[in-house]
C-alpha cells in the first residue's frame, strides 16, 4: 500500500512526467474544488497537466543555477508527493508546485518535501529567499505554511487555466542558509522546466 513504509525523497526527471502529472491532476481536482471555477478543473485538466510536465521535464535550461529542480516523495516505490523549485531572475527560488496525493495529506509528507526543498535551496542557492504562492481560499495550506515558518509578504492575483484571476498570497522563507540538511536519494535526474504560473499551493 502507498501509505505504508517510510518516505524517500529523490530528484526527479523526465521519467516522472506521467505520475507527477496524474498526481497534480488528482490534487487540483480534490483540493481546489470550490476554490477555483469548475471549468478550470474540467475534462481537459489531465491532458493539460501531462503536456505541461512533459515539457517542463525535457527543457534544457543550460546552467545548473538556472535549472529547476523536481523532488519526488515515494513510499513503497509509489509517487506520493512532489515539489518543484524554479530559480527566479531576482535570485529567489519559487516553489512552483507542492502537492501530496489526496488521502495522504496531514501525514507529514508535505512537511518532508518542504524541508527537502529548503535544504536543496540552501545547498544550491545559499542565502536565497524561498517563496510560494497560495490561494487565499486555501486556508489549510496557509495554516501549514505558517506552522512551518512561512511569512506572508504580499497579496496578488494568480492566473489559472481559462484565464481565471484568483486572489492569492505570497509566503516566503527569507534565507535558507541555516536550513537543516535533508537526505535526498541520488536516483533520478535533475529536471528542466518552463516557468509556470502561480501554482505553488499544497496541502500538508
Amino acid at each position: 500500500m502507498t501509505g505504508i513504509g517510510r518516505t524517500i525523497i529523490r530528484h526527479g526527471g523526465a521519467q516522472d512526467a506521467v505520475p507527477v502529472a496524474d498526481l497534480h491532476t488528482d490534487s487540483w481536482s480534490t483540493s481546489y474544488r470550490g476554490m477555483v471555477p469548475d471549468e478550470a478543473l474540467g475534462d481537459g485538466l489531465a491532458a493539460q497537466r501531462r503536456e505541461l510536465w512533459e515539457l517542463r521535464l525535457t527543457v534544457d535550461y543550460g546552467t545548473p543555477e538556472n535549472t529547476p529542480v523536481l523532488l519526488i516523495a515515494e513510499r513503497s516505490g509509489e509517487t506520493v508527493g512532489f515539489v518543484y523549485l524554479v530559480p527566479q531572475p531576482d535570485g529567489g527560488v519559487l516553489v512552483d508546485n507542492l502537492h501530496v496525493r489526496p488521502g495522504l495529506t496531514g501525514g507529514g509528507i508535505g512537511r518532508e518535501l518542504l524541508a527537502a526543498a529548503r535544504a536543496e535551496v540552501a545547498e544550491r542557492h545559499p542565502g536565497a529567499e524561498l517563496r510560494l504562492e497560495v490561494l487565499r481560499a486555501n486556508t489549510r495550506a496557509i495554516d501549514f505554511y505558517e506552522r512551518e515558518g512561512g511569512v506572508r509578504i504580499r497579496a496578488q492575483e494568480g492566473v489559472f487555466p481559462g484565464g481565471h484571476l484568483l486572489p492569492e498570497y505570497v509566503y516566503a522563507w527569507p534565507s535558507q542558509s541555516g536550513s537543516k540538511s535533508v537526505s535526498v536519494s541520488k536516483s533520478g535526474t535533475r529536471s528542466g522546466s518552463e516557468s509556470g504560473h502561480a501554482a505553488g499551493q499544497s496541502t500538508s
